[in-house]
């Protein structure tokens, strides 16, 4: 089975040591993107709606660069430092995903890889035309 890593240009998480993301196969597997910006900055630190928006954007773009799209994404897991902003995710799923929704998993964490951080989603994607 061909591995392949997704590589962005500039890849803001290359500093910790991780990748974006991997095909295997016919599937994307995409690390867990937070509200980082393409340079490494943290966007909307204590407002959880400019963060989200952040996070889907970026997920967006590595599906992009992998061959897929948020169309494509068929898991999500959901990390978030405070429950009471599930009604917030809800609606989310409904802006940037399409029927039939993603199966989905949402956690609360006491923390996330950075203090300012306040969600967090991985994925896993089918890739166009596999």
């Amino acid at each position: 089975m061909n591995v392949e890593q997704v590589r962005l240009d500039p890849d803001p998480y290359e500093p910790f040591r991780l990748s974006q993301a991997f095909r295997v196969g016919e599937l994307l597997l995409v690390s867990g993107q937070a509200a980082i910006d393409e340079h490494g900055a943290i966007v909307g630190e204590g407002d959880f709606d400019a963060q989200a928006e952040q996070v889907f954007r970026n997920l967006q773009r590595v599906l992009d660069a992998g061959g897929s799209s948020l169309a494509d994404v068929v898991k999500v897991t959901i990390f978030l430092t405070d429950m009471a902003n599930f009604p917030k995710i809800v609606e989310l799923r409904g802006r940037w995903f399409t029927p039939p929704y993603p199966a989905d998993t949402i956690v609360e964490v006491t923390a996330l890889a950075l203090p300012e951080l306040e969600i967090e989603i991985e994925a896993i994607a089918v890739v166009r035309g596999a």
